[in-house]
């Protein structure tokens, strides 16, 4: 019963929420409200679903440069943890699925997020580009959920290429991110909303200008893979 408190009011918070948005997406096209919206929203999820986040190596990186945070992915709180923790202006790559639902999914379309098609190949590649584009237009730090999709058993699935890609394409320096326990508080496929403790540690930035061809972006995205899966081990 309290789980479908949680999610009736988080329902409700997110629809206040995605309307401010909109607003503020209509009226300042340089997107600093929206930003600033970004952590007032996910704190009041991580509020109401009695979440706590517990961050370190927020010294490792600067919070007013563009990154590309690179993190394992397990639960729907994966999102609200890392826009709330994350102090940098943040956008998404998100699948365009989302972008259906009412408000919510027409401030993510209307937004500085990048929509993708999982699906189709060339779109997902013309979605890379987009990133690229608005990462040196906004300024702006984007997330890749390097998986693709959320891990069953909280552990780190196999990466995909695009993070490492757009890395190569933009040149700007990936931070791993990695975040543990936040399969406890809602599993993939899960509805009930456990409260407790969600940890996110934030590694040193690493250089991707020396990313010149397939086998270096192959080698970072193992090596990434790597330093994210040690992390969560501390």
């Amino acid at each position: 019963m309290l789980s479908l408190i949680k999610i009736f009011l988080i329902a409700v918070w997110t629809f206040i929420c995605s309307i401010f948005a909109i607003i503020f997406i209509v009226f300042d096209r340089s997107f600093k409200l929206y930003f600033g919206l970004s952590p007032v929203y996910s704190g009041g999820i991580l509020k109401i679903s009695q979440v706590k986040v517990q961050k370190s190596g927020m010294e490792n990186f600067e919070h007013d440069k563009p990154y590309i945070f690179v993190s394992n992915h397990s639960s729907q709180f994966d999102i609200p943890v890392l826009q709330y923790s994350i102090p940098n202006k943040m956008g998404m790559i998100f699948k365009k699925e989302l972008a259906k639902i009412p408000f919510f999914g027409w401030q993510l379309k209307w937004g500085p997020y990048v929509m993708i098609d999982r699906k189709d190949f060339e779109s997902a590649l013309k979605s890379i580009e987009e990133a690229k584009e608005k990462i040196s237009k906004i300024g702006m730090s984007v997330v890749v959920f390097a998986e693709g999709t959320r891990s069953k058993t909280g552990e780190v699935q196999p990466f995909k290429r695009g993070a490492f890609y757009l890395a190569s394409r933009s040149g700007y320096p990936i931070v791993p991110v990695s975040i543990s326990h936040s399969n406890k508080i809602m599993p993939k496929g899960g509805f009930k909303i456990k409260g407790g403790q969600i940890k996110v540690h934030f590694d040193k930035p690493i250089p991707t200008n020396h990313l010149t061809n397939k086998k270096d972006e192959l080698e970072l995205m193992d090596k990434v893979r790597s330093i994210i899966i040690k992390n969560m081990e501390k």
